[in-house]
């Protein structure tokens, strides 16, 4: 598929084995996507623009590569976006946060938008838009659509498990949207949840039910 990015890296399928096991407490579940999101960010962030800078050594006089003062946005969607946000912070401590609330109504299945704030020059960012879960693809193609109304130009859709059908639906909408995930599984079941999946992840990362 085109625009989108499995990891394979052993430590990111290591864990995310882990957190599918049923019996992972919420707090080893919570730290160990914070683990995930760090790495996954590692990869995100390749294509970040280099300058060179001249700075002095102990040694001596050097040019050397620093960032480009790209301006970069970690944009959840909530709840379980989050959990991903900690862990993608640490590399990038100068982004800004937005939030956007979404909750899927149990009974179509569909997302329903309740919250968006993102940082004023959101157009100038480039975005990661972070959700441990890409099922149906509904609330990531309504928050990509919240960022586009809101000047956003380049986005980057960051997950950990996707199903074929949102991965499908997400490129059919916004095929300029980069997805980057640690896993494509095997597909959507009746109640709209990834098979085999982790479970409901925001359930799972705040010990709710």
């Amino acid at each position: 598929m085109s625009n989108v990015t499995v990891f394979d890296h052993p430590l990111i399928q290591h864990k995310l084995t882990i957190i599918r096991q049923k019996n992972v407490g919420t707090k080893e579940f919570r730290e160990i996507v914070d683990e995930i999101a760090s790495l996954m960010a590692y990869e995100v962030t390749r294509d970040l623009p280099m300058t060179d800078i001249t700075i002095e050594t102990p040694v001596q006089e050097t040019t050397q590569k620093t960032l480009a003062g790209k301006k970069l946005a970690i944009v959840p969607i909530l709840r379980a976006g989050l959990g991903m946000v900690d862990g993608i912070m640490k590399l990038i401590p100068a982004a800004r946060i937005g939030h956007i609330g979404m909750y899927r109504d149990e009974e179509t299945l569909e997302p329903v938008e309740y919250f968006v704030k993102l940082p004023e020059d959101i157009d100038q960012r480039e975005v990661l838009l972070v959700d441990p879960m890409l099922a149906t693809g509904g609330s990531a193609d309504m928050a990509i659509d919240a960022l586009k109304k809101r000047g956003a130009k380049k986005i980057k859709l960051i997950t950990l498990v996707s199903a074929p059908e949102g991965v499908e639906a997400v490129q059919k909408a916004h095929p300029d949207v980069e997805i980057f995930t640690a896993s494509i599984d095997d597909h959507l079941n009746a109640d709209g949840y990834i098979v085999p999946g982790l479970g409901d992840a925001g359930d799972r990362l705040f010990g709710t039910h």
